[in-house]
């Protein structure tokens, strides 16, 4: 038997979540199970709120397309989120919500934009940042909602930074090498030995980041260079390779190991 309901549909509600709670959904919602998926009353929703873990809720209708969803009992315990920030370059507008998405399928647990001198996306909206990141993780049984953050000049998203955290800096230019081993080279020097270690990951722009801008990055401590390989990806694919990358190597990807 599957360890995860994937018949059930999910849905994000930004309230506490207990035995018994009744929540009203709005017309999208409602329109949404009524409608679309043409579920009845008695029927289960699973339901999240970043906080309190997941629940199965049921549907009672209150109206043709209105209805209330009635908590009746918790699925999934909250669990703690991973420690792993995503800094990338904005992107046009469907790529952007592309790699917000898969950052969040990702485990990316702060999610912020960075301003570079080739940045050419539009301004961030921050809502649908935000929606996009809900979305994900109402399709991916995520239970965490990652921290987004408002866009911010690189030097800045790079002094943020703890010191003890570990930046992944993808640059085209560093010297085709095994990315593995480079990464568990780069956690051994922190000293963490098998143990978790604080990510970061930084994307440049689609026309990569200027020189003076990879002396920036370089410079910092406890950074390492990291090549995706002998091809030029796209920044939205090497968002998604460098994520499943580092998990594996160092993140949740490891459970287990």
């Amino acid at each position: 038997m599957a360890a995860y309901d994937f018949n059930a549909p999910r849905l994000f509600l930004d309230i506490p979540l207990h035995e018994g709670a009744r929540h009203t959904l709005d017309r999208a919602q409602a329109n949404y199970l009524l409608s679309v998926l043409r579920r009845d009353a008695g029927e289960p929703v699973l339901v999240f709120n970043g906080r309190d873990g997941e629940w199965r809720a049921e549907i009672a209708p209150t109206g043709r397309k209105a209805a209330d969803l009635v908590l009746r009992g918790q699925t999934r315990p909250q669990t703690p989120a991973g420690d792993l920030h995503y800094l990338f370059a904005p992107l046009k507008a469907a790529r952007l919500d592309y790699v917000a998405q898969k950052a969040v399928e990702m485990g990316a647990s702060l999610i912020h934009p960075v301003v570079t001198r080739r940045t050419q996306g539009d301004r961030i909206k921050l809502d649908k940042l935000r929606a996009n990141a809900i979305e994900a993780a109402e399709q991916c049984g995520i239970l965490s909602l990652p921290e987004i953050r408002d866009a911010a000049p690189l030097a800045d998203a790079l002094a943020g930074l703890a010191p003890e955290r570990l930046l992944v800096f993808c640059d085209e230019d560093a010297p085709v090498a095994d990315p593995v081993a480079a990464l568990r080279q780069a956690a051994a020097a922190t000293g963490s030995g098998n143990g978790t270690v604080p990510l970061a990951v930084v994307i440049g722009p689609e026309g990569g980041f200027t020189p003076e801008e990879r002396t920036l990055i370089g410079d910092r401590p406890n950074t390492v260079r990291l090549s995706l390989g002998p091809r030029i990806l796209r920044a939205d694919t090497a968002a998604v390779a460098v994520l499943a990358l580092v998990q594996a190597v160092l993140g949740d990807g490891r459970r287990g190991a």
